[in-house]
């Protein structure tokens, strides 16, 4: 049995892995799939001073309460700033990260360092009424859609679960100071479809921190991939399970 993380990224909550959670614990596997602070079962702690660091407490926290070790830690989209964190924070209780879909940070960066056009974003809530509550995207016309999702009965069902984010979020940046962590090996899962305008991806360099040669996976399918190919998803983290000695 492995351990299985799964960190929804902004505006979503937990519930948006409940397509993929079932098939990896049929396959045997221990999975979580907590709801940051400020969405899920925690939207009433949303407020200003939710910010990263918040988030990756949560995780941590998560990891340390439960004692979970060897943890393929998955980061959907924003999470990526939080699942590396986590690994800076306790590199030894973590086997794999995942990064879907995700920002994929520097020592120091920001979400505005990763993906520019967050400015924007930051700038409405800065300049909004509430001055730090950062509003979901707009649906988009297909293939963007809402978050890649098309589907009218996907797109309801995501809106039940969405919050504000809050803007200090996309403000702080990560540490990434502990040489420890860079033996963590890593899997970038990219979906290719549906990609909106001015989203670009940073290119994943040829070798990971740990020495070994990239691994990049793709699906072809919009950025909510958990909702829209659950099953291919499932697959994939399948294959990163741990390798346990008997």
């Amino acid at each position: 049995m492995s351990t299985y993380l799964l960190v929804h990224g902004a505006w979503h909550s937990g519930r948006a892995w409940d397509r993929v959670v079932p098939m990896l614990a049929s396959a045997g596997h221990q999975v979580f799939a907590p709801s940051l602070t400020g969405y899920g079962d925690k939207a009433h702690l949303l407020g200003p001073e939710v910010g990263l660091d918040t988030h990756v407490d949560d995780v941590v926290e998560l990891i340390l309460g439960e004692d979970l070790t060897e943890v393929v830690l998955v980061g959907h989209s924003y999470a990526g700033l939080v699942i590396s964190s986590v690994a800076n924070r306790i590199p030894e209780r973590i086997a794999h990260l995942v990064y879907l879909d995700a920002m994929v940070p520097l020592d120091g960066e920001s979400a505005v360092d990763v993906m520019p056009v967050t400015q924007r974003l930051i700038d409405q809530a800065l300049e909004s009424g509430s001055g730090w509550r950062v509003p979901p995207l707009p649906e988009l016309p297909p293939p963007a859609g809402l978050f890649g999702l098309t589907d009218p009965a996907d797109i309801a069902w995501v809106r039940t679960m969405m919050s504000d984010h809050p803007v200090r979020c996309l403000q702080q940046p990560v540490r990434l100071d502990n040489p420890a962590a860079r033996a963590v090996p890593r899997t970038h899962i990219h979906c290719v479809a549906g990609v909106p305008e001015g989203f670009a991806r940073r290119p994943v360099p040829a070798v990971q921190p740990n020495g070994s040669p990239a691994q990049v996976w793709e699906l072809p399918t919009g950025h909510d991939c958990m909702i829209t190919m659950p099953a291919e998803l499932t697959g994939l983290l399948l294959r990163l399970a741990p390798v346990r000695a008997v």
